[in-house]
């Protein structure tokens, strides 16, 4: 693979910086540690540097060698996950119930290794600005930095992001135009009704009898609702209810995740969800609180952006190792809010191999550091395009 020969020298620092972040995983929106050696370095290759972002985001601003007012934004997640590492390399997570699963350590060195580059080198004629973003695991970081103004100080044309993907051989790009990754929104029901004897269900108003109605109802959604060549998903949890035997309980609480790909199925799918609530509420005589949260929108790539960023991985992967029609994927990602405010273009760089096979959010996953070079080189690749030396 034609891998930028200047980037592939600094491998091994991108590897050693990514360990280390490896080693001390920072949960959403506690990424200060990781925050503060992403400015120290970018301040070290004298990259203008803005902190406190969206909370504990960074953006690094470097202008290239001319006057064009042209602009880039990459993005970088920082964040880790509340889980506990089962590997035994030198490596593995400082922090007990902290850990690097999804591989944002090895975003954040891509993004580093991207950012000393074109701080060498600048050749390129515009405004590259790296965006480390925190809290992508669930605390909409991405919501947080554009509601704090990120677009607004920092200008972007177009805007891209990486994810690494163990499922994909190593070195390889899977990206699509449209919808790529699924809306994530969540429904939490408390269901009230008359708690009693076992032995005398007819004197209660029984909150599980409401929440078995109410989870089989849930499933319709999609497979009576929702078009058969649409996707979506409506996923019963969590059913809580009950302390003893011989007790029908005052209360049972249930919690959904559910997913779509587009906006109008996501509003279709709330809908329905309240309409169930009621009605199973009447039907039994109890009261359901249901508390609906839409968190992230579907991740939707912007056709021309699509095809700059693919254009730029051609070079450094080779045609054969583009695929441009990848499956949707019901997972969720923030930097769809990223792409509500600006045009651009997430994708995935393919991690996987013999050493390297674990899902992410696995308690044996560590980040394919063979890659590092690879991402480097389609972000370079990509500002040296986008903003040519006139």
């Amino acid at each position: 693979m034609p891998v930028n020969n200047r980037i592939a020298e600094t491998h091994s620092e991108m590897q050693a910086w990514r360990r280390d972040l490896h080693q001390h995983p920072e949960l959403c929106f506690e990424e200060r540690r990781t925050a503060a050696i992403v400015a120290e370095k970018l301040r070290s290759w004298g990259i203008e540097v803005h902190e406190g972002i969206g909370v504990t985001g960074v953006v690094g601003v470097l202008k290239g060698q001319g006057t064009s007012p042209r602009t880039i934004g990459i993005r970088a997640d920082m964040d880790a996950l509340p889980m506990q590492e089962e590997n035994d390399f030198d490596h593995k997570s400082t922090i007990d119930g902290k850990m690097h699963a999804c591989g944002h350590d090895g975003h954040t060195a891509i993004l580093l290794g991207t950012a000393k580059y074109l701080s060498e080198t600048r050749n390129f004629d515009g405004t590259v600005h790296f965006i480390f973003q925190p809290a992508e695991e669930g605390g909409g970081g991405g919501d947080a930095m554009v509601k704090d103004g990120l677009f607004e100080r920092f200008p972007c044309d177009g805007v891209y992001g990486l994810h690494n993907q163990p499922g994909m051989p190593r070195g390889t790009f899977n990206v699509r135009t449209g919808p790529i990754m699924a809306s994530a929104d969540t429904a939490e029901m408390k269901i009230t009704g008359k708690g009693g004897h076992a032995a005398y269900p007819h004197l209660t108003n029984d909150p599980i009898a409401a929440g078995v109605q109410l989870y089989t109802a849930l499933q319709t959604i999609v497979a009576r609702n929702v078009g058969p060549v649409e996707n979506a998903v409506v996923s019963v949890t969590q059913f809580q209810a009950g302390t003893g035997i011989n007790i029908i309980p005052q209360e049972a609480k249930l919690a959904v995740s559910i997913r779509a790909m587009t906006a109008q199925i996501r509003d279709q799918i709330e809908a329905r969800v309240k309409e169930i609530c009621a009605g199973v509420a009447a039907t039994h005589g109890v009261e359901i609180d249901l508390d609906y949260q839409r968190r992230y929108p579907s991740v939707v790539n912007h056709e021309k952006e699509t095809q700059i960023v693919a254009r730029a991985a051609t070079e450094v992967v080779g045609h054969e190792n583009v695929n441009m029609e990848t499956p949707i994927r019901m997972g969720s990602e923030d930097f769809a809010f990223m792409l509500e405010a600006c045009p651009g273009c997430y994708f995935f760089l393919g991690t996987n191999d013999e050493t390297h096979f674990q899902a992410v959010h696995h308690p044996e996953f560590d980040f394919n550091d063979e890659v590092l070079s690879i991402g480097a080189s389609i972000w370079a690749r990509l500002v040296e395009q986008q903003l040519p030396r006139q």
